[in-house]
């Protein structure tokens, strides 16, 4: 499943943001108009598909090589 497309994650992008947020659990700033995607996809070279992959994109935007993941708490 790891860089099969590029996940789109909940967090809202900043540039900066990282520079002064907590160490342990950011989780992005509180608005934006780009979310945050991470890890990679079909087309990258095999040597740059990592989870620590981070770009940004407008929620609106459809694209192919761009998905995410359902999770389900099971307790």
């Amino acid at each position: 499943m790891a860089c099969n497309v590029w996940e789109w994650c909940s967090d809202w992008y900043g540039e900066d943001y990282y520079k002064g947020s907590p160490r342990r659990d950011p989780q992005g700033p509180l608005s934006g108009e780009y979310r945050v995607l991470r890890g990679g996809c079909w087309y990258y070279d095999p040597g740059e598909l990592r989870s620590s992959n981070r770009l940004s994109n407008r929620p609106i935007n459809s694209l192919g090589h761009v998905g995410f993941r359902v999770v389900r708490d099971v307790r």
